[in-house]
């Protein structure tokens, strides 16, 4: 299979890589970040411990379209056809809707929503020429419920899900699934040294599970949607 995800070189992006790799088929996994050397090193350290995937890495700023642009087309080159495309990618910047610095929502929308949008649309004729293929957005439970020191963060996740909700209608005539991820608080380098025990926080690996899961299905099944919290409860 051919499986797309950005924001690949940490956290959620890196434990959703891991888990395709390691199920002992010969995917071809092609991987994009902003930080070169933090990508390679993922990508070495998957080649390591999965010698049967073959993993391809392009460094990208998804907030930026026409790094998008380059990304797909190489993709389109290499893989032809899109199998499985993660769109996990996103940034978190704390604030107030009526009193955060100014930017801070323009600059969320560009990684958090439009890189999605952007990206799904560029891949996906190949995947309704072949009738086939899974998206993931990785959403949030900030998509659900606002919260305090949410502002522009909050409305940037209720667009994503809103995106998602839309794409899945429109892709049903065409075989293709789209799954909304709406995971809480799970430990990845973002949490730390916040002082949180990470026992009160889901691991990276779970939300990688429920995605790979969702993607072992017979083609007449779609997960839809995908709530994780950690088991007290989101923070």
């Amino acid at each position: 299979m051919n499986i797309v995800i950005t924001g690949a070189s940490k956290g959620l992006g890196k434990a959703i890589a891991g888990r395709f790799a390691a199920d002992g088929k010969a995917h071809q996994l092609f991987l994009c970040a902003r930080t070169k050397h933090e990508l390679e090193a993922t990508a070495e350290e998957l080649r390591q411990r999965y010698p049967h995937a073959q993993v391809y890495t392009k460094t990208c700023d998804v907030s930026d379209k026409t790094d998008l642009m380059a990304f797909a087309e190489w993709v389109s080159g290499k893989a032809g056809k899109t199998d499985i495309l993660v769109n996990n990618a996103g940034i978190y910047l704390p604030g107030s809707a009526y009193g955060e610095d100014d930017g801070n929502l323009e600059s969320l929308m560009l990684v958090n929503v439009y890189s999605a949008y952007h990206l799904s649309r560029l891949l996906l004729p190949a995947m309704m020429e072949a009738r086939s293929g899974h998206i993931f957005n990785m959403c949030s439970i900030a998509s659900l419920n606002a919260y305090p020191n949410g502002g522009a963060y909050g409305i940037s996740k209720y667009a994503l899900y809103g995106f998602s909700k839309n794409l899945r209608e429109e892709m049903k005539p065409y075989g293709i699934k789209v799954t909304h991820v709406l995971p809480g608080a799970a430990y990845t380098d973002s949490w730390s040294g916040s002082g949180i025990d990470p026992h009160r926080l889901m691991e990276a690996s779970d939300i990688a599970e429920m995605v790979y899961a969702a993607a072992q299905l017979s083609p007449q099944a779609c997960v839809e949607e995908i709530i994780l919290r950690p088991q007290l409860g989101d923070l």
